[in-house]
C-alpha cells in the first residue's frame, strides 16, 4: 500500500520517471512554456519551483543541487542567471497551469504549463504605465474658454447689426396734433356761419307769407 507517497508513479519506473522529469524540466526553462498532459504538467510543477528556490539562494551548494536534476550546465546557467533574479519579490507560485482541453489520440487532459511574468533572455522589461491625467472632479466649474475665440464672436454680432437695420419698415412722417386740431376747428367753424346766415332769411319769408295782401 502507497500511504503518505506524493510522488505520481506517471505508469513509469523510477528511473524512466526521473529522465521524463529532467527532459520536461530542461524543455520548461530553455523555452519559458510547454504543453503536456495534466498529470505530467502537476508533477513538473513540483519539481521546477523547488529548482527556482534554488536559483534565488545563488549558493554553489544549490547550484549542485540544481546540477544533479538537470545533468546540463548551460540550464543551469540560464536558471540561476535569468529566470531565478525574475522572482526575487515573490514567494512560491513561479508557475501556472492551464488546461487546454483533451487529445484527440487516446483522450487524455491536455494543459500547458509556464512560468508567471516571464521574459526570455534578452528581452527588457515592459516600462510602467504613466499615470493617466486626473478628470476633473464634479461639483468644479470646466475651464474658460481660450480668448482666442471671442474676437469671431465679436465680429458676427457686428455684422448681424446693420442686417437687422434693413429689415425694419420706414417710420412715416408724423403731423403736430395742434395743426390737425386747428384744421378741423376752420372746416366745421364754416358750416355753422352759412346755417345762421340762412335761418333769418327763412324766418322773413314765412312773416310776409302769413300777413293778408
Amino acid at each position: 500500500m502507497r500511504h503518505q507517497k506524493r510522488v505520481a508513479k506517471l505508469g513509469r519506473t523510477a528511473s524512466h520517471r526521473k529522465a521524463l522529469m529532467m527532459n520536461l524540466a530542461k524543455s520548461l526553462i530553455k523555452h519559458g512554456k510547454i504543453k503536456t498532459t495534466d498529470a505530467k504538467a502537476k508533477e513538473l510543477r513540483r519539481i521546477v519551483e523547488r529548482l527556482i528556490t534554488y536559483g534565488k539562494r545563488g549558493t554553489v551548494h544549490h547550484r549542485r543541487l540544481a546540477y544533479s536534476i538537470l545533468q546540463d550546465r548551460s540550464v543551469v546557467k540560464i536558471l540561476f542567471d535569468h529566470i531565478a533574479p525574475q522572482y526575487t519579490d515573490r514567494n512560491g507560485g513561479y508557475t501556472r497551469i492551464v488546461k487546454l482541453g483533451f487529445r484527440d489520440s487516446d483522450g487524455a487532459s491536455v494543459s500547458l504549463i509556464e512560468f508567471v511574468d516571464y521574459r526570455l533572455p534578452g528581452e527588457k522589461k515592459a516600462p510602467k504605465p504613466t499615470k493617466k491625467e486626473s478628470a476633473p472632479k464634479k461639483g468644479k466649474t470646466p475651464a474658460a474658454k481660450p480668448a482666442g475665440k471671442e474676437p469671431e464672436q465679436k465680429v458676427v454680432e457686428e455684422k448681424a447689426e446693420p442686417e437687422k437695420a434693413v429689415d425694419q419698415p420706414v417710420k412715416e412722417e408724423t403731423v403736430p396734433v395742434e395743426a390737425v386740431d386747428s384744421e378741423v376747428a376752420e372746416e366745421t367753424a364754416e358750416p355753422q356761419a352759412e346755417e345762421k346766415s340762412d335761418k333769418p332769411a327763412a324766418a322773413a319769408e314765412e312773416e310776409k307769407e302769413e300777413t293778408p295782401a
